[in-house]
């Protein structure tokens, strides 16, 4: 009788080291999914305010909306929708051609662009000091960009 609660002494606090092994992974695991999810949900947004800027400015009125009319509705959007974790990075908006719709049957493209900073990626650098491994992918690879093109009615 007295091997089995010898055993059962080495084995006390084990499951406190396996869970504070194990916790770190989990967390990596659980942020990452977040950060992803985030940035999934950004690009749609990014993707319909290209859609909405492009729609409104080749619907047929006289006069065809400015591209500077164009450009608002897409920030307008982004603004309200976009997910940012208070970031730095800036939305931008783009019209090809600028002059907008010159005629119908015209093509008109607006491209939307935003830098993704993440809560658990982030930029990789606070004040010049690099803290995190992933700093230049998150630097390099997180601009997402949505373009629409149609033609003019």
């Amino acid at each position: 009788m007295s091997g089995i609660r010898i055993g059962a002494r080495r084995q006390s606090g084990t499951a406190v080291v396996e869970f504070g092994l194990v916790l770190p992974l989990l967390l990596l695991l659980l942020f990452g999914i977040i950060e992803f999810s985030v940035m999934l949900y950004d690009k749609a947004v990014i993707t319909n305010a290209s859609r909405e800027a492009t729609r409104q400015g080749v619907v047929y009125s006289m006069p065809y909306p400015a591209s500077s009319a164009i450009v608002s509705t897409a920030t307008n959007n982004l603004a309200k929708n976009l997910i940012t974790f208070g970031g730095s990075g800036t939305p931008s908006a783009t019209v090809s051609p600028t002059t907008g719709c010159t005629g119908t049957g015209t093509p008109l493209t607006v491209t939307v662009s935003y830098p993704f900073t993440g809560l658990a990626i982030g930029s990789g650098v606070v004040e010049g000091t690099q803290l995190n491994p992933l700093a230049s992918f998150a630097k390099n690879a997180l601009t997402l960009t949505a373009s629409t093109t149609m033609n003019c009615e």
